[in-house]
């Protein structure tokens, strides 16, 4: 079962290209802070403006220096199915262990479309898969019913990062998905209350920042130490809204950027952050001794 602290890097960047001086930098950072486990390429490593070839050069530099450290997760998921396939069966190529395949987007399709789309892609790939339910970026839910059946059918769909906020339907999964099926956080604010739902993990933004908390997060609800978890969940509320002041990734980059760790740098259509959510953002850091 896939579990741990898995942290949604970001891609840095300076001068338009990906500097990879920086990416050894921040996977020396999670190495050393406890990270149980890093995406590459999702929604927080910009994905959609990373070119092919960029994708591959970034996935094998980072799964060389990881050697084997840490589990890779990669994000491979569009709403075209030949596509997502093409890029599934190219992760386990480049040496990822697991892809991240979110909900095909902008299409809205059925439930049933939802299940086709996910029967597809686990039918002509063998890497293990991770069904990604982020209804507020792609405009479609993948329900608790269509997620058990995927599960029930192709041993490779293994997990789901539930980004919905539906405790209730990620309830219903933990419930009654097969053994082994594991239920991911993909949510900062409510890593805690779906990791007391029967959770096994988070793939966290704020991760980035403050590995070793979130890391530690997780490993005091799995050893059932529930007073100290609520009170890291507690302490981590403030930091964890802050990083969605604006959209994601623009204030984790502009965080790490103050911290030493990457250049503030972008690529559109994200920019960067609002001058006045700038200040709040230095104090918020300032509060929890980050800069």
């Amino acid at each position: 079962m896939l579990k741990g602290s898995y942290v949604a890097l970001v891609t840095p960047f300076k001068n338009n290209e990906i500097d990879y001086n920086a990416l050894e930098k921040l996977i020396d950072f999670h190495i050393e802070n406890g990270t149980d486990g890093i995406l590459l390429c999702g929604t927080t490593g910009e994905s959609p403006a990373l070119a092919g070839d960029e994708k591959e050069r970034l996935v094998r530099f980072a799964v060389k220096k990881i050697d084997g450290k840490l589990p890779v997760m990669l994000g491979t998921g569009s709403n075209n199915v030949t596509h997502t396939i093409s890029a599934t069966a190219r992760a386990k190529e480049w040496g990822a262990d697991s892809a991240l395949v979110i909900t095909p987007y902008y299409n809205k399709p059925t439930q049933n479309g939802l299940y086709l789309h996910f029967k597809a892609v686990a039918e002509n790939t063998d890497i293990p898969i991770v069904i990604y339910n982020v209804p507020g970026r792609t405009g479609v839910n993948i329900t608790a019913e269509t997620t058990i059946k995927l599960a029930e059918e192709f041993k490779n769909i293994v997990a789901i990062k539930e980004a919905s906020g539906d405790l209730v339907q990620l309830s219903k999964i933990v419930r009654d998905a097969p053994a082994g099926f594991a239920v991911l956080s993909g949510e900062d604010a409510l890593n805690y209350p779906i990791l007391c739902c029967g959770g096994s993990g988070v793939i966290s933004v704020t991760a980035n920042i403050v590995p070793g908390m979130v890391h530690d997060l997780v490993e005091f609800t799995e050893k059932s130490k529930f007073t100290k978890a609520r009170e890291l969940h507690l302490k981590l509320l403030k930091l964890n809204n802050m990083m969605f002041i604006e959209t994601n990734p623009i204030p984790v980059k502009e965080s790490l950027h103050l911290m030493g760790l990457i250049e503030r740098e972008l690529r559109l259509p994200m920019c960067k952050l609002q001058d006045e959510n700038l200040e709040i953002l230095k104090v918020v850091l300032n509060e929890y001794k980050l800069i």
